[in-house]
């Protein structure tokens, strides 16, 4: 078993702070030596062979580095992880087999039954079944707020049982941006953790760890894969989180039983958090990404800046153009100036926040359908966030299990329709959707 602070994220982060993330995209977590394969391996192996059961039982022990087999750990996702960790400015970062997987390790690695969350109603429509619905049935409870709400609202939302507030940056598919700072103060000032999914504006776009974040995840599914080739997710910690200032985090700072009595504080400091996750939740439940998903993963890592980059020159353009459409009720964008969210956002994102933009069409959810029906060069696909451009319906879709209460929660009209720009010339994406929206007008 690797030890994660002494070993990887040592430190090909440290190699490469100096330079801007553009370059990291391409160059953190892999240092090819004299006469080694420029491009990452891809190390498909389930075990690593030793010369001794001795070598072997150390490595058990986490007394020394290595590898034994890649449900905890591989060396391929070891360097990916890296990578993003740079990228983030964390000080050490996990792949897990999906965004689900991620914010699920995220919560239950310091949460038991009997604890409590706070979390912002405008999330995912499949983290806030995760947490209303299967959490809950583990004994964790959550108590959602919405990501506007007052200081006083925020706080009143705490209890003594409360582990930690998680809140998405830039929410899927409602667009609200995360007051990072008001929601950072509140989960300080009673003692726990701030974790935000940042899958949307990415590190390219929102550097959450700077503004007060502790953990960060994401579905790598989206805009870090950027071609729909791999399904996965990540795990990053800032490491400035003092788990030992109170008892709350049992789990991390006396003895796991399951571990031979190691304190995982006290062994691995600012590592912690990730080495708990990997050792405890890796071995025990095993979602962990196959080495080529985390090789095609670091390509598309390679081409993140230039890629959203264009998501967001495309998406204010589509923007622009929606806006100013008479067969459009409203558009939803927090790159548009016009857009009430628009201050907020560029004090997070100052760069841009993404390629989506959420929208209703005039006739409502009968004529959003006719939208959608009629486009020819966006695609209908259950995904957001790659090069091509697609939409979606998430009332219908990937939102359907939530109640129309729910859905007002989380910001999703039942006529929005969630189109992510892709990289294509923009004048044709205008295009397809001007031919689209005079047909579902009709």
């Amino acid at each position: 078993m690797l030890n994660l602070t002494d070993k990887i994220y040592e430190k090909e982060a440290d190699k490469m702070s100096d330079y801007r993330p553009a370059t990291k995209c391409i160059h953190s977590g892999y240092a090819p030596k004299n006469g080694e394969p420029r491009q990452l391996p891809i190390y498909q192996s389930t075990t690593y062979k030793y010369d001794s059961s001795v070598e072997m039982g150390k490595l058990f022990d986490l007394e020394a580095s290595g590898y034994f087999y890649t449900r905890l750990q591989n060396p391929t996702n070891d360097a990916v992880a890296a990578k993003i960790a740079d990228l983030e400015g964390g000080v050490a970062a996990v792949l897990t087999s999906s965004g689900q997987a991620a914010n699920f390790f995220a919560i239950f690695n310091i949460c038991n039954a009997g604890d409590h969350v706070v979390a912002s109603s405008a999330i995912y429509g499949g983290t806030f079944n995760l947490f209303n619905v299967t959490l809950r049935k583990l004994g964790i409870e959550f108590t959602f707020v919405t990501p506007d709400c007052s200081e006083e609202e925020l706080n009143a939302a705490f209890r003594e049982n409360t582990k930690a507030v998680f809140g998405e940056t830039l929410s899927n598919p409602s667009l609200q941006v995360l007051d990072i700072e008001k929601f950072a103060n509140a989960a300080h000032s009673h003692g726990v953790p701030l974790i935000v999914d940042n899958t949307f504006p990415t590190p390219i776009n929102c550097q959450a760890f700077k503004y007060g974040v502790d953990i960060i995840t994401h579905s790598t599914t989206k805009y870090m894969d950027g071609h729909a080739t791999q399904v996965g997710g990540v795990i990053v910690d800032s490491g400035n989180f003092d788990w030992t200032k109170s008892d709350k985090y049992p789990g991390l700072t006396t003895p796991d039983d399951s571990y031979h009595g190691i304190t995982y504080t006290e062994r691995f400091g600012k590592g912690a958090y990730i080495t708990k996750c990997v050792v405890q939740l890796m071995r025990d439940l095993g979602s962990i990404p196959g080495p080529q998903n985390a090789f095609l993963l670091n390509l598309g890592l390679e081409t993140l800046a230039l890629r959203m980059e264009r998501h967001c020159e495309n998406a204010l353009k589509v923007a622009k153009y929606l806006e100013q459409s008479d067969l459009v009720s409203w558009v939803s964008f927090p790159g548009l100036e016009s857009d009430p969210q628009y201050e907020i956002a560029k004090k997070y994102m100052p760069n841009g926040t993404c390629g989506v933009v959420s929208f209703g069409v005039k006739g409502g959810r009968e004529a959003a359908t006719k939208f959608m029906d009629s486009l020819k060069l966006a695609s209908i696909v259950t995904h957001v966030a790659d090069a091509k451009t697609c939409c979606l319906h998430p009332a219908s879709t990937t939102h359907r299990q939530l109640t129309e209460e729910q859905l007002n929660d989380c910001g999703v009209k039942s006529d929005l329709i969630r189109l992510s720009v892709g990289i294509e010339d923009a004048e044709d994406i205008i295009a397809d959707i001007e031919q689209a929206l005079i047909e579902a007008t009709k």
